[in-house]
């Protein structure tokens, strides 16, 4: 420091150090700039290389008949996945009707409520492991809590397990866009009287509903695919669902599962059928929540 002091006092040249360090600092920027790009550029390869499969084998296996037919049986020729798309979609919206109130709910409590408790500590913790735990042992958990109980598979205890996955995805969506509301909405309710349920029901919720929904499609995006859960609690089978859900459902993860790894080529083209209309689905289900929360950003 001396050294460089004395340099600019005096008015001298810049020290020779000071032109090593700037070019050891470029090479370093260059270097890690280059290998950011070459991963990222591997990345993008190896996910185009498998959409560029999934599409070539998955549009080879659709017909009109992968949307009106059920799943064939063993050796037979045709058929279709209708009752596997009827029952995920049910399997799906019975799991978002039981996460949304509980993840909507709690997420307010950790925004308006809960700032700085140690019981909000505690649910943000737990939250964060279950984003993080493997969905096969909630998928376990669920079977010893409903499956065995109720003597056998069932499509109420899939739509529980997949609930368990998309409540966290919730809670935290949640709890992030209430955060980014001015606090001077917040204080504007409340000057002129409003209690503080008013001031989240009318205020906050309405400033954040496009958030807050962007967070329920991602969600629903998380969950469309789960597989390993419905292995313990909905299973799978060739028909129709009943209408009251008791027994294996009918659904499009673990019959793509299933048919992936059986002999029969119809069976197989089928399953690439199935993996596309899931893809396809998850995809325009993650368009929509980028475009309400671009929308939402713009305002």
């Amino acid at each position: 420091m001396d050294t460089v002091a004395a340099y600019n006092h005096s008015g001298a040249a810049t020290p020779p150090s000071w032109g090593r360090v700037r070019r050891s600092r470029y090479v370093a920027d260059r270097a890690l700039k280059i290998i950011c790009t070459l991963f990222t550029a591997l990345g993008a390869f190896a996910l185009g290389w498998i959409l560029l499969m999934l599409l070539v084998e998955g549009i080879g296996g659709l017909s009109p008949a992968v949307f009106t037919e059920t799943t064939p049986g063993p050796g037979t020729e045709g058929g279709g996945i209708a009752n596997a798309i009827v029952g995920s979609l049910i399997l799906t919206v019975l799991g978002i009707l039981v996460a949304t109130p509980i993840g909507v709910l709690a997420g307010t409590y950790l925004a308006e409520y809960g700032k700085g408790s140690k019981l909000a500590a505690v649910i943000r913790f737990v939250n964060d492991i279950l984003l993080a735990a493997p969905s096969i042992l909630i998928g376990l958990f669920v079977y010893m809590l409903m499956v065995e109980p109720m003597g056998g598979y069932s499509g109420w205890a899939g739509g529980v397990a997949l609930a368990i996955i998309a409540v966290p995805v919730i809670v935290r969506s949640t709890e992030d866009m209430l955060r980014l509301v001015p606090g001077s909405l917040r204080e504007a309710g409340a000057a002129l009287g409003a209690p503080m349920s008013t001031v989240i029901v009318k205020i906050s919720w309405k400033a954040a509903r496009a958030g807050m929904v962007t967070g329920v499609i991602l969600a629903t995006a998380r969950i469309a695919g789960e597989t390993a859960p419905l292995l313990f609690t909905a299973l799978n089978n060739s028909f129709w669902f009943s209408p009251n859900l008791m027994g294996g459902v009918s659904n499009l993860p673990v019959t793509i599962y299933q048919f992936a790894l059986a002999p029969y080529q119809n069976w197989r083209e089928l399953a690439w059928a199935g993996a596309l209309i899931i893809t396809l689905s998850i995809l325009a289900l993650s368009i929509v929540a980028r475009l309400l929360l671009k929308k939402d950003q713009v305002r």
